[in-house]
């Protein structure tokens, strides 16, 4: 089943529900769609569980609103979601940018709705580099990111597919022209200024005291091959922060362990919502 619904300022957004048991809410990455999140889908649904998943604004087959391109404003829209469809007791699963969207919404919204939570090569705590972290990425990459971007999207977003994000550019890795399609798509889905804001909500959102307000059994997921959120300043920063997280590190792993860590991930995924 796939459904739309209205947020409070007017924004149309997208989601799916698939199944039926306990529910598992998924937040995809840029510049992405729930579509990224259907083999995960798939099988946690075909196992017992309510999988649902929204295009965030400005992403997939939702509203492209000019305004609300950020962390806080993501949070907000996905926390109506979950009382637009009563849900409680959710596993919330994010992925990349998607990471940074449950981090924030635990952090504006508490736990009351929520289980667990499980953040799979998520951008928190921040990605950019600055004095606090300083381990970070320099904002000249995501400088470079956005003149690529409006100088020609389209390129760029196969750029991105067909290299770094599958980590099709390392040697010996097997190449699937389906899957670069796949998010090549997915990419020109999204509302151009919509794409071009989560730039800055993705790089520069600091999800330090967000990630010290969990208080849910927290599984942190993240390949020590990501090329695009490097697990250094990424996960092993964030496994310090939330209590008691679990940190599974996939030997190899790409930014995209749906895809091509798919069989490993599900299998952690069912195990930790049964847990």
């Amino acid at each position: 089943m796939s459904n739309t619904f209205t947020t409070s300022d007017g924004t149309q957004i997208y989601y799916k529900d698939w199944g039926s048991g306990p529910v598992v809410s998924f937040s995809h990455g840029w510049p992405l769609s729930s579509d990224a999140w259907e083999a995960q889908m798939f099988h946690l649904a075909s196992n017992g569980f309510r999988c649902i998943a929204h295009d965030r604004r400005g992403h997939g087959r939702s509203s492209q609103p000019w305004n609300g391109n950020e962390m806080d404003t993501y949070a907000d829209d996905l926390a109506q979601l979950f009382e637009h469809l009563g849900v409680k007791d959710v596993m919330m699963v994010g992925h990349s940018t998607g990471g940074g969207e449950v981090a924030r919404y635990i952090g504006r919204h508490g736990s009351s709705r929520v289980a667990k939570a499980v953040l799979v090569g998520a951008v928190p705590p921040i990605m950019v580099r600055t004095a606090e972290n300083p381990g970070g990425l320099p904002m000249e990459v995501f400088d470079g990111f956005r003149k690529a971007y409006l100088q020609d999207r389209a390129q760029f977003f196969l750029d991105v597919a067909s290299g770094p994000f599958y980590g099709f550019n390392r040697p010996g890795a097997k190449v699937s022209q389906g899957l670069i399609q796949s998010w090549w798509t997915q990419g020109m889905m999204s509302g151009h200024k919509n794409a071009y804001d989560c730039i800055k909500a993705f790089s520069e959102t600091d999800f330090t005291e967000d990630l010290k307000r969990f208080d849910v059994p927290t599984l942190i997921v993240h390949g020590d091959d990501d090329q695009i959120v490097p697990i250094d300043a990424s996960a092993r920063l964030s496994a310090t922060l939330v209590p008691d997280a679990e940190l599974k590190i996939y030997p190899g792993g790409t930014h995209s362990l749906g895809d091509t860590s798919k069989d490993q991930l599900n299998a952690d995924l069912l195990a930790f919502a049964r847990s």
